[in-house]
């Protein structure tokens, strides 16, 4: 069988046309590598090995089973000879038949997504696969090319071979008016005259005289049989006939009573339909040359606003009514038009008249407002970068501002000398003065760790007995699990005024007192339960008051005389009583994203700020909403603070300015707050678009500090 299937293939090797008649085949030279990837058989697949497959496999795959055609066995030198005339044609050729027929790949309309995991792309007219070209060029090699080569630009590769065709001048031609959406055919002419098929004329001969089919005048049976099945259907009441449709229109005339004896019309208060203006000789084609635009005209005509022009189109001049082009905005002011008809009022109303200044509430004069901050007193400097934070002493005596410089300088407040700096080795996130006037403390937020520093200024008594204050504590035999770890301070650390040292593991952003000065809440950016700490400072003890999280919390403050802690997260507020360790309220800020906190002295208002330039202020008795949202600034609220004695309220932007506003509480629960701006105090210089990033009030004078950007604070008077 096998010698009989030789001689068959050799028989139609022989009887093939335009192949000339050989001996005895010689011994198979081995190929070069190149040749083999090139497009001929590899060397392994000469031997009919095929790379492991079985010749059954192979035919399976080549798709010529039992064909009698396999170029296995020619000899090496045809198939070198092949390539290299395939390649000379770029793969393509004309046959007789004038049709260009890609004599390379014969595999059809296939996708050749199926070729993908093979590493041949087709087969030829002999059977033969067509092997991948090997692509080891990278981007660096095609950018040579790209460079070197005058005809990269008119290079293409041949899906169908793999191979690089450069296109001939008559095919860019050809690509090129295709682009342009023109003919293919260069010496198409698509505006040559018409000539009819048919003239007008009558003729004796006609255009064809084919005799009438005869079932052009037979009936068909097969149609009578049809209609007697339907009109059978019909009698039975299968088939309902198709009723006639009601012709008349589903809309209306809104304005179809514009008669005077209609009773739209009799009505006093009926508005007509709007009319439209008559043209006039600016929209002629042939306007008068004083309608027509000049340059600069034209310019500030196409500067101006939609709603600033006197007219909707320029006038221009054109020859003749032929030359006038489609109007562009035809369909768009023909909507306007439809929408003018069907949104205007069918009833006149009277316009009451009121002077716009009687809706303005009357706000007190600001000069009968004060005192209240007017002007900058004092610039304390010495930080080298952003001052993030300060906080003021009780008595008002000094101040205290963290840096991003990783220090903390203490300042007396009257002559803007710094009376001390402390480095604490990191950024400075919080700083918060403790309120009790006998305790002499400063809480810093560095890193994850919240140092208690003694600045050791003022009254000396009130010093010591801070640290006698520190050091009476005696920890327990037991230690309880705590969320947070109290440190000593060593001796060196105690010369620079570091007491103790409470480490969190989780980075810190906010450390406040409460009024008593014993407890201190820190806001942890972590996410879960445990953003929130209280820290108890006479027992060296942490708890952490919450067992679930409502968003990430970005300030936290006491109330001033109720068990109350107030936790502002991103879009809420909510108050907890911390006797009862519920939630007693939840306020509502409307606001995308809250950046600080502040209440009322009196502790029945409390005022936001958020980083969409809203300050929302909330009276705790009214409601869960904002009684007043104030917009003053143009950019991002970092800080608003309440002073402790006097009516007032600051806020500090990222537009480098502070608003003082007055803001008077009255004990009458029948009389809303008075919210009125008083002031905006400038000084700041922007720094990486950042402007004040924190205000604090004087305790006892109506004065305000704030910390800028530009690595300077102010205080104003």
């Amino acid at each position: 069988m096998a010698g009989a299937r030789g001689a068959g293939r050799a028989a139609a090797t022989g009887a093939r046309p335009g192949k000339r008649p050989r001996g005895p085949e010689p011994e198979p030279e081995p190929e070069p590598e190149e040749l083999s990837l090139a497009g001929a058989p590899a060397p392994g697949l000469q031997d009919g090995s095929d790379s492991g497959l079985s010749e059954s496999e192979e035919s399976v795959f080549s798709g010529l089973e039992d064909s009698g055609s396999d170029r296995s066995e020619d000899d090496p030198a045809e198939s070198e000879d092949g390539v290299n005339s395939d390649e000379g044609h770029s793969g393509m050729e004309k046959t007789t038949g004038q049709q260009v027929q890609d004599i390379r790949n014969t595999v059809g309309n296939v996708p050749l997504e199926w070729y993908d995991d093979f590493p041949h792309v087709g087969y030829d007219l002999d059977g033969r696969r067509i092997y991948k070209p090997l692509r080891t060029r990278d981007e660096l090699d095609q950018f040579l090319d790209k460079m070197d080569n005058p005809d990269y630009w008119r290079t293409v590769q041949d899906r169908m071979t793999g191979h690089d065709v450069r296109l001939t001048d008559e095919q860019v031609a050809l690509v090129r008016r295709l682009q342009r959406g023109q003919f293919g055919d260069g010496s198409f002419d698509p505006y040559e005259p018409a000539v009819d098929f048919f003239s007008g004329d009558l003729m004796i001969h006609p255009v064809t005289n084919r005799p009438a089919d005869k079932r052009s005048f037979i009936p068909s049976l097969v149609e009578k049989e049809k209609v007697s099945r339907m009109v059978h259907a019909i009698k039975m009441g299968w088939i309902q006939p198709h009723r006639p449709r009601d012709r008349t229109p589903s809309f209306y005339d809104l304005w179809a009573q514009e008669d005077p004896d209609a009773v739209l019309g009799r009505h006093k208060m009926h508005v007509p339909a709007p009319k439209l203006a008559l043209p006039g000789h600016a929209e002629s084609y042939n306007p008068p040359p004083e309608y027509l635009p000049s340059e600069e005209e034209r310019l500030a005509w196409q500067q101006q606003e939609l709603g600033e022009r006197k007219l909707n189109f320029l006038p221009r001049k054109f020859p003749s009514l032929r030359a006038v082009p489609a109007y562009g905005r035809f369909i768009q002011e023909r909507f306007e038009r439809c929408l003018d008809l069907y949104l205007c009022p069918r009833q006149r109303k009277m316009r009451v008249n009121v002077d716009p200044e009687d809706l303005i509430p009357k706000l007190p004069r600001p000069r009968d407002l004060q005192p209240f901050p007017t002007c900058q007193a004092l610039v304390y400097r010495g930080h080298s970068d952003l001052v993030r934070c300060l906080s003021v002493s009780p008595d008002g005596q000094w101040l205290a501002s963290g840096s991003d410089d990783g220090s903390v300088r203490l300042w007396e407040v009257v002559t803007a000398r710094c009376m001390r700096t402390v480095p604490v080795g990191g950024v400075v996130r919080s700083v918060a003065w403790n309120p009790h006037p006998t305790i002499c403390l400063v809480a810093v937020a560095v890193e994850d760790s919240v140092l208690l520093l003694n600045p050791a200024l003022g009254d000396r008594l009130v010093v010591s007995g801070t640290d006698q204050l520190l050091s009476a504590f005696v920890p327990p035999e037991e230690p309880a699990v705590q969320p947070a770890r109290w440190l000593e301070a060593s001796e060196d650390e105690r010369q620079g005024g570091l007491r103790l040292r409470i480490c969190h593991g989780k980075p810190v952003t906010q450390v406040t007192w409460h009024g008593r000065g014993d407890y201190m809440a820190v806001v942890l950016a972590a996410a879960g339960h445990t953003q929130v700490l209280i820290h108890q400072l006479s027992r060296h003890r942490s708890q952490s008051p919450f067992r679930r999280s409502h968003g990430q919390v970005q300030r936290v403050a006491f109330h001033p005389l109720r068990p109350f802690l107030l936790v502002a997260s991103q879009r809420s507020v909510r108050l907890y009583h911390l006797l009862r360790q519920e939630l007693t309220k939840k306020l509502r800020p409307n606001c995308k994203w809250v950046s600080s906190l502040a209440v009322h002295p009196a502790g029945d208002n409390v005022i936001c700020g958020s980083y969409d330039s809203k300050l929302v202020w909330f009276d705790l008795d009214l409601s869960c909403e904002p009684y007043r949202v104030l917009r003053h600034h143009k950019k991002a609220l970092r800080a608003v603070a309440f002073h402790t004695r006097y009516p007032l309220f600051a806020s500090g932007s990222d537009d480098g300015s502070i608003i003082v506003c007055h803001g008077m509480v009255y004990n009458d629960l029948l009389q809303n707050p008075l919210l009125v701006p008083v002031k905006v105090l400038r000084g700041h210089v922007l720094t990486r678009d950042l402007g004040v990033l924190d205000v604090a009030f004087h305790p006892t004078q109506p004065w305000v500090f704030s910390s800028g950007a530009d690595g300077t604070v102010r205080l104003f008077t």
